[in-house]
């Protein structure tokens, strides 16, 4: 869609006015100058996006995108092109993009924070919504929003401190998320009578109050269910990445900060039809607001097969070592260990893709992030003994299409080293990065005006009465 660009500055242009009946309703401008310049180059970026998409529309709304089968709709939709997902674009080889933007050249080109080794998902956020690779003050004038706006109300502090240690992080992050719910800007104006081509302002405002909330959010349920219930505040002097290390306890360690850094960007955006980012768009297309949008994308990533795949593949090579009898497996012992688990039914967890046809970019950032910052750790060192012998034995068993490790790989592995071992938190930190991707094109589907999404479903019995009066 619109094209990657570079700018130095953003144009000043004023706001878009709300109707004197919603003027008494909460803030739609930012509370700084800095991050006002971020809206503002999305509401000048509006109108020849608008334009692109009548454009696109009018001169092949009619063309076909592609062949639906009988096993697609049996098989969880899969392949089947039918949704508008401009933040990034997964190719089968390439790997993602952001923005056109591939994982590298997003950690060579977008700014990083004093000292530190990688870009951070303010940066990230910038790009995402204008198409643009954003200055360093661009990107800390998103740092100095985020960090102004992030306070949690006394309820929701509340209603996290009263759950019980058993209820799992990622329920309590939907609960928390859809109690936040409570000062929507975008409920409020939207039950005030805004104008629909104004529904993209207040939702701009949540996604950027939530967003600075996740990280209180998120490090509240992980020292009271895994530490001591003692709690930080944000310091308006570092960026998200930092903070979020600080509120969890690794105040200390600029590595963590790094790696927050990188995980945060990786993890954002991963096109529109995984279940997360798909439940977001859907539940978002209804004009429910950001809140209730994404904390039903929160459910759909807390699901095994979505959001807990990097805690599967720790858990497994955690029992691979135990059963072998050391934390130091010979590549013999390893080969034999992946054979066992596919000739009992099970799968080697971390390998293989539903789009990827090659190794996951974020899989090989992470590996030379642990091959520049932990290169002695036995468990990195197992990760790499299995990065050489999985493919080889995925391919000989021949019932995988891609052999090649994802994601969900190397993360948990990175997590460990730096002493965060509470694997039922891992999804909480999927949770807070899929937030930057998400939001961002939730803000989009609404300046864009975009319909409700209600795609049609058929029965067992009309599929086969099509085909067999034929």
């Amino acid at each position: 869609m619109f094209a990657l660009r570079s700018t130095t500055t953003a144009s000043v242009r004023s706001a878009s006015k709300l109707a004197p009946a919603l003027a008494a309703l909460a803030r739609f401008k930012s509370t700084s100058s800095s991050a006002a310049s971020l809206k503002q180059r999305i509401e000048q970026l509006i109108p020849e996006k608008t334009a692109e998409v009548k454009e696109v529309k009018q001169k092949y709304g009619d063309r076909v995108l592609g062949e639906t089968t009988v096993n697609m709709a049996y098989g969880g939709m899969r392949g089947i092109k039918g949704m508008i997902w401009d933040t990034s674009l997964l190719d089968a080889d390439e790997g993602i993009r952001f923005r056109g933007l591939s994982i590298p050249e997003v950690q060579q080109q977008l700014p990083k924070p004093k000292g530190a080794t990688e870009t951070t998902p303010e940066a990230l956020f910038w790009l995402l919504l204008t198409g643009e690779i954003p200055t360093a003050a661009q990107a800390q004038s998103i740092t100095d929003e985020l960090n102004s706006r992030a306070s949690l109300p006394q309820f929701v502090v509340d209603l996290i401190d009263r759950c019980p240690s058993t209820l799992h992080p990622m329920s309590q992050l939907s609960l928390a998320v859809n109690a936040l719910q409570h000062d929507s800007q975008f409920a409020r104006a939207y039950h005030a009578g805004i104008n629909r081509k104004d529904y993209w302002d207040p939702v701009f405002e949540d996604s950027l109050d939530l967003l600075a909330k996740l990280p209180l959010v998120a490090s509240r349920i992980y020292r009271n269910v895994f530490k001591d219930g003692k709690h930080g505040s944000v310091d308006a002097s570092v960026d998200y990445s930092q903070n979020f290390a600080n509120l969890l306890g690794f105040a200390e360690n600029a590595e963590f900060a790094d790696l927050m850094r990188l995980y945060l960007v990786i993890h954002s955006d991963h096109e529109g039809g995984n279940v997360s980012a798909h439940t977001t768009h859907l539940v978002g297309s209804a004009l429910s607001d950001p809140y209730l949008s994404f904390a039903a994308g929160l459910n759909g990533l807390a699901g095994p097969l979505h959001g807990l795949a990097n805690q599967e593949v720790l858990r497994w090579i955690l029992k691979m070592q135990e059963e072998i009898g050391t934390d130091t497996p010979t590549e013999d012992q390893i080969r034999e260990y992946c054979w066992a688990t596919l000739n009992s039914g099970r799968v080697v967890p971390g390998y293989g893709h539903a789009v990827l046809r090659k190794t996951d970019p974020r899989y090989m950032a992470q590996r030379e992030f642990a091959q520049k910052n932990l290169p002695e750790d036995n468990l990195f060192k197992t990760v790499s003994a299995l990065y050489k012998i999985v493919p080889g034995v995925l391919t000989e068993h021949g019932k995988t299409k891609n052999p090649w490790p994802n994601v969900d790989a190397h993360s948990g592995v990175l997590l460990r080293h730096y002493g965060l071992v509470e694997q039922d938190f891992y999804t909480v930190l999927f949770g807070v990065s899929r937030a930057f991707g998400v939001l961002s094109q939730l803000i989009w589907d609404r300046a864009l005006g975009f319909s409700i999404e209600r795609p049609k479903s058929l029965t067992t019995e009309s599929i086969r009465a099509m085909f067999e009066k034929k």
